[in-house]
């Protein structure tokens, strides 16, 4: 079943119940889909890296978000930006724990024969695309400087 058609299925389910949060992500999910298939008239549907991304975006946007509203001491507007993140990443691979990722990168460092902070680009790379949606840049970037200095 396409992301798109699970969507729509789960947008009624939370419709019937009622529940603001998760429709308001879910709508949230669509529109960004939406926007991204007619995007600078593309023709070919979202593929499933497309929509890993875009759900990436969409988690990392309301944690940031939610980081802000809680430095501004205002927990009222922090709680749905969570509670909608909760939404999203049910439509997510399940993520590495930062053990794993970091087994993963050390043995890309290892097969490269990567040294220093100068090779950082290159495992990233490599990085980014075995790990793909099961990792966040941030943290895997984070163990690339940890493991290269």
């Amino acid at each position: 079943m396409s992301l798109q058609t699970l969507i729509m299925d789960e947008i009624k389910t939370a419709m019937r119940a009622k529940d603001t949060v998760a429709l308001e992500a879910l709508r949230a999910i669509k529109s960004e889909m939406l926007l991204a298939s007619t995007a600078s008239g593309s023709k070919e549907e979202l593929t499933e890296d497309d929509e890993v991304k875009l759900l990436q975006r969409l988690v990392k946007t309301r944690k940031e978000s939610a980081r802000i509203f809680t430095e501004q001491n205002r927990p009222d507007l922090a709680e749905p930006e969570l509670a909608q993140v909760a939404v999203i990443e049910k439509f997510l691979p399940a993520q590495l724990s930062e053990e794993e990722v970091e087994t993963v990168v050390a043995k890309i460092i290892a097969e490269t024969g990567a040294s220093g902070i100068a090779s950082m680009g290159k495992v990233m790379g490599l990085a980014s695309a075995q790990l793909g949606g099961t990792a966040e840049g941030k943290t895997i970037s984070a163990i690339v400087k940890k493991l290269l200095v």
